[in-house]
């Protein structure tokens, strides 16, 4: 038998094992975490993995098998596999779509708003896509990402199915419009209702493409439909988007309760500001009227009152609000008067009051020279003043103060300074010892 391959051929040699997600080699993305050989011509290789259940595992085995194998002096290669560390996955991550958007990214979006619930079924999408509807009901621009990769819903609400958007000029990808409000979807790039089956890096990849390469304009909110738990999305859209704000939907329920606190607490491990609870499916209303809670009560005030953010609003389950989702166009468009599309448009209100105001930008104006006022500007300088601010200011003097008939006592005892003018001292002010107030040779400097 031959010499036992070195390491530096048998890393070549895996240059070949291609992820079929990434369309990298495990060497280049630096999943290959150690080679070992033996004497007798047996090779072990370790694999990193960013999931432990990656679903190419397999074709890791049996594509690093094939490659070591077939090297002169390998009688047998082992194959092994652990996860990449979390400093691993953001090298990953930088490797393939960097660590931050460029400069300029989202310049013209006043509010970023992630909304997420830790868990499903709470019915966050459904409220995210009536919110943005609300929201332009209320003069406001607004855009929706779907961020929910594998359970996208948010063509369907809007009634966009798997329409392809355009692109523009520029090779950005323009958002589709329904009922005002562009909406962006990994729905848009598949067949209808097509599976995801994603890894870490690919979700990280496709999300900030649709930050970075979407043509969102001039918007006043972006609402982001995170999915549901505390994952690798989150915490893309964290790393990327530093000041947005975190919503967290809840249902009354003690259950869902205890969730939406661990979301909470992500959202707070990675610096995201929350923002406030919208407590969902508060209770089911009848068109008569009738109420049933059917998860209990009070769960949204409790988990509010312990992240110490507002409760926004307490949204109840009613059936055109189903309804009106499998249909395709918002509950708040169709009937503003049901009960669920009024609290919905109460938690807007909240949201409004929430986002910070925008002061509006004084005008510049030029500042001339007066006679014996202040020097003019050297020509070509840039320095201005805005309009309505005053051009010179002035200290206006002190008023003065009159003595209390115990201190005029006190000072007509006291012998004149010598340096003293014949006006005598000035009245200006007082010093206090103790509780009598002293005159000074300068003057009364206030009373303290």
């Amino acid at each position: 038998m031959a010499d036992v391959t070195s390491k530096e051929e048998i890393r070549q040699a895996l240059t070949a094992v291609i992820d079929p997600e990434l369309r990298r080699s495990i060497v280049e993305l630096d999943m290959v975490r150690s080679i070992e050989c033996s004497d007798n011509g047996v090779v072990d290789v370790t694999v990193s993995l960013t999931t432990p259940g990656c679903p190419v595992k397999g074709h890791f085995q049996q594509a690093v098998t094939q490659a070591v194998t077939a090297l002169e002096g390998v009688s047998h290669a082992n194959v092994y596999f652990d996860v990449l560390s979390d400093e691993q996955k953001a090298n990953l991550q930088r490797s393939l779509g960097g660590a931050s958007l460029p400069d300029g990214t989202l310049a013209q979006v006043a509010n970023v708003v992630c909304i997420g619930s830790g868990k499903g079924g709470v019915g966050k999408s459904t409220l995210t896509a009536n919110l943005a509807a609300a929201l332009i009901g209320e003069g406001k621009r607004v855009g929706v990402l779907d961020a929910d990769v594998w359970g996208y819903s948010l063509p369907r609400m809007y009634g966009l199915g798997a329409t392809r958007p355009p692109v523009s000029p520029q090779r950005k990808i323009v958002p589709l419009s329904a009922h005002g409000v562009d909406v962006m979807s990994i729905g848009f790039f598949l067949e209808e209702d097509a599976a995801v089956v994603w890894r870490g890096p690919m979700l990280h990849k496709a999300l900030t493409q649709f930050l970075r390469d979407v043509e969102w304009g001039q918007l006043d909110y972006l609402l982001i439909d995170l999915p549901p738990g505390t994952g690798d999305v989150s915490m893309t859209l964290a790393q990327l988007l530093p000041q947005a704000q975190f919503l967290i939907v809840t249902t009354p329920q003690p259950t869902a309760q205890k969730v939406a606190r661990r979301a909470a607490e992500m959202a707070r491990k990675v610096s995201l500001e929350i923002a406030g609870v919208i407590e969902n499916m508060s209770w089911f209303q009848t068109p008569a009227g009738e109420r049933f809670q059917i998860f209990g009560a009070g769960g949204g005030q409790e988990l509010a009152d312990e992240l110490d953010v507002p409760l926004l609003g307490r949204v109840p389950l009613t059936m055109p609000l189903r309804a009106q989702a499998d249909a395709g166009v918002p509950l708040v468009l169709t009937d503003p008067d049901d009960a669920a599309a009024e609290a919905i448009q109460h938690v807007v209100r909240g949201m409004i009051a929430l986002a910070p105001a925008q002061l509006p930008a004084l005008p510049l104006v030029e500042v001339a020279a007066t006679p014996g006022g202040p020097a003019q500007a050297p020509a070509g300088s840039d320095e201005r003043k805005p309009a309505g601010m005053s051009l010179q200011t002035r200290r206006r003097p002190a008023p003065r103060r009159r003595p209390s008939r115990l201190t005029a006592r006190a000072t007509r005892r006291r012998p004149r300074s010598s340096n003293a003018t014949s006006a005598g001292p000035r009245w200006s002010g007082c010093v206090r010892k103790g509780s009598i107030p002293i005159p000074t040779a300068a003057g009364w400097s206030g009373a303290r």
